[in-house]
Order: structure tokens, then C-alpha cells, then sequence
């Protein structure tokens, strides 16, 4: 009931009806895209390598972008950067799709689109997320977070479920033009919003714009709970999520299986994600979060250890459904402590940080296991990288207390400057 009572807080606004209802077409299309991309990837090479580079190529531009990226959200206006970055989606899917269809895809030609894809990825991510402030109330806020992410979750189980039986019956191309339209859909509804004007547009640049990044990650870095708190997310994220980027060879090569499964896969981590998220969502406290961040690291480890452990499918499924929970308990967390503990002048930096950590890190893990793959099979990289992260988790346990009283107290004042 409390998780129904946050998340009914968040959807009573006008705005955010329209937000998270563009966000819902958006994503349902973009992991229909994901799908059918990594399997057009895997028709045409048979290599784990290449699949992982596919991967790579549509979330490592975020490396150099997000910090870009996220300084112009702090200067510009933020509905407009949103809208334009989204129409670039839409244009890069539909682009994927036509080439596909006429038959003349090669792997080079699909790494150049999914880098051109990552690039306005990476600008879409921060616009849109600071935005939500201006569309609820600051009392709201959490909720919307929580929001937020139930409603990548949906889109997560939706759009793999829908992709599946499309790619079996009618290729990938389909579904890769759905991203094409839900993406231009969503960008159009932007222009119905009413965001607050302080929060629409960012800060008065008071410098060069790479100025602002470094000012940005020194921000990050000195402060005493992002910045581990980020650190520990990325190694996370490196390390674990590579997984879940290079699906079709872990689906034929471990389980056997087809497309259909990819996409059964698939949309368990997206219940394990949606299930997990309703029950952070009903917490309605930022007290404990920090724990809640660190601690889901662990438990997402040991669920992908169980997922490469055997051959048996349904164990496959259930590991995939605690992968997306723990992972899902991991990102609600660390988004509500960035948006708690950030001074509001660094938003759109801090989150686009968190945009780098979503993209670009787990495209190195999927860049990686897929090369070791090639060279030892799927399973004892996948486990190798588990061992590592074990170091990564006793670090963070290690800082969780001090991390705990900077992100969990009063956020900063910046009237008072």
C-alpha cells in the first residue's frame, strides 16, 4: 500500500503523467532495439567478440559525452535538449532498420550506428532526468525517482516480450523501427510539458563548458559520499553488468536456446527489476539507502554466479530475475542519494556521472567478457569477474559508514553561500 501511495504521489501531476508515459513508449522500444540489435549482431559474425563490441560501441561514447552532457543540461534549455537528442534516437533506429532491410548491414556499418546512438543517448539521459524536479514537487521527488526507474523496469519486461515473438516471425527489423517511433513519440511529448522555469533551464555558463565538466568531477571527487558511492557503482557495473549486454551467446552456448529465450531472459530481468523496485519504492526513507546500495552489489554477484553455474534453463530464469532485482535495488538507491546529497547547481553533472556509469561501464565488461570468451568460453570469465568484484564489495562495505552521514543528512543549503 505505501509503495502505491509513493508512486500515486508521483503520477498525480499532469506532468508527470505525460513524462513517464513518453518515458514508457520510449523504453519499451529502446529494449526492443537492444534484443533485436545484439541478435542481428550474433546472425552476423556467430562471435561472442563481436556482439560485445556492439554492445561497447552503443554505450562507450558515454565515456567522453556524459560529462559533456551533462554540463550543457546545466546551461541550456533542458526540454529542448531532451526533445533534439530523442529525434537523434529515433533517427539513428530508423537508419539501423532501413539499411537492415535492404540488405546491405555489415557488422563495421552497425558499430558506426550504435556509436552515433550512444552519443545521443548519452545527451538524452541527463536532459530528461533533470527535468523531473520541475515537473513535482521537491516532497515528491523520491517518488519520481522511484517512478522513474519502475518505469525503465516495465519497459525492461515489456519490450523484450513484444521483441521476442516479433524477431521469431518477422526478423529484427521491426523492431528496431518500433525504437524509431516510440523514441520520436516520446520527444514530441515533451512539448507538452509545463517544467518550472528555474528548473527548465540550467546556470549562466561562467566559463568554457569543459571548465564546468572538470569542475564537475572535482565536486564528485572531493565529496566525501558520491564519490565513493559512484566509484563503487561503476565497478559494479563493470564487472557484473557485462552479462546482460552479451546475452545471445550466453543463451546458445549455455542453455542451447534461440532468440525466444533471449527475450524470455530478457524480460526476467525485467520482472526482478520491476518487483525489486515497488518494494524500494514502499520504503518511503532515505535512512538505510546507503546500505541498500552496497549490500545489492553482493547479492547481484552471487545471482550472476548461479546464472552461468549450469545449463538448466530455469535456473537460468530465476538468476535473471534476481540479477534485474538486485541491480534495479542498486540503481533506485544510488539515484535518490545523488539526487539527495547533490547541491542542485551540480545536478545535471552529477547525474550525467551516473549516465557514464549505466553506459559506458558495463559496456567494458561486455568488451571484455566477450573477448575472454572467445578464449576460455563464457562461464570462467563470467565467475572470474564475480571473484574481483568480491575486493570491490569489501572496499564499500569498508566505506559504508561514512558514506552513510554524508548522503543521508540534511542536503546542502546553497542559499546560505
Amino acid at each position: 500500500m505505501a509503495s502505491r501511495s509513493a508512486l500515486g504521489r508521483a503520477l498525480s501531476h499532469r506532468d508527470s503523467r505525460i513524462f513517464f508515459g513518453g518515458s514508457m513508449v520510449a523504453w519499451t522500444g529502446l529494449w526492443m532495439q537492444r534484443i533485436a540489435v545484439s541478435w542481428l549482431a550474433w546472425e552476423l559474425t556467430g562471435s561472442a567478440f563481436w556482439v560485445g563490441m556492439v554492445a561497447f560501441c552503443d554505450l562507450a561514447p558515454a565515456v567522453f559525452i556524459s560529462p559533456l552532457a551533462g554540463a550543457v543540461a546545466d546551461r541550456v534549455d533542458r526540454v529542448k535538449l531532451a526533445l533534439w537528442s530523442q529525434v537523434g534516437i529515433a533517427a539513428q533506429a530508423a537508419a539501423v532498420a532501413g539499411i537492415t532491410a535492404s540488405g546491405h548491414m555489415t557488422i563495421g556499418v552497425l558499430l558506426v550506428l550504435e556509436v552515433l546512438g550512444g552519443m545521443a543517448g548519452s545527451f538524452a539521459q541527463p536532459a530528461r532526468q533533470t527535468l523531473m524536479p520541475g515537473i513535482v514537487p521537491r516532497a515528491d521527488l523520491p517518488a519520481a525517482v522511484a517512478a522513474n526507474s519502475l518505469t525503465f523496469a516495465v519497459a525492461r519486461f515489456v519490450g523484450p516480450a513484444i521483441a521476442g515473438p516479433v524477431i521469431a516471425a518477422f526478423g529484427v527489423v521491426p523492431a528496431i523501427a518500433a525504437n524509431a517511433v516510440g523514441y520520436l513519440v516520446s520527444g514530441l511529448t515533451l512539448l507538452l510539458l509545463n517544467v518550472a522555469g528555474a528548473e527548465r533551464r540550467g546556470h549562466a555558463g561562467k566559463g568554457g563548458i569543459w571548465a564546468e565538466v572538470a569542475d564537475g568531477v572535482r565536486y564528485a571527487a572531493r565529496h566525501a559520499g558520491l564519490g565513493p558511492l559512484l566509484l563503487y557503482a561503476a565497478l559494479t557495473a563493470m564487472l557484473l553488468r557485462g552479462v546482460q549486454e552479451v546475452l545471445p551467446p550466453f543463451v546458445e552456448r549455455i542453455y542451447g536456446l534461440g532468440a525466444e529465450s533471449l527475450a524470455v531472459l530478457t524480460a526476467c530481468f525485467g520482472v526482478g527489476a520491476l518487483t525489486a523496485g515497488l518494494w524500494v519504492a514502499s520504503r518511503g526513507r532515505l535512512e538505510g539507502t546507503t546500505r541498500l546500495a552496497v549490500w545489492s552489489g553482493l547479492a547481484q554477484a552471487g545471482a550472476t554466479a548461479g546464472f552461468v553455474a549450469t545449463g538448466f534453463f530455469p535456473l537460468g530464469m530465476l538468476s535473471a530475475a534476481l540479477i534485474g532485482a538486485f541491480a534495479s535495488v542498486q540503481g533506485i538507491t544510488v539515484q535518490t542519494l545523488i539526487q539527495a546529497a547533490t547541491d542542485p547547481v551540480y545536478r545535471g553533472r552529477m547525474l550525467s556521472l551516473w549516465g557514464l556509469i549505466t553506459r559506458a561501464f558495463p559496456a567494458l565488461g561486455a568488451l571484455a567478457l566477450g573477448a575472454a570468451g572467445e578464449a576460455f568460453g563464457l562461464r570462467l570469465p563470467t565467475l572470474a569477474a564475480v571473484g574481483l568484484f568480491l575486493a570491490a564489495f569489501a572496499w564499500g562495505l569498508w566505506r559504508l559508514k561514512r558514506m552513510q552521514a554524508e548522503l543521508e543528512g540534511v542536503p546542502p543549503d546553497i542559499s546560505a553561500r
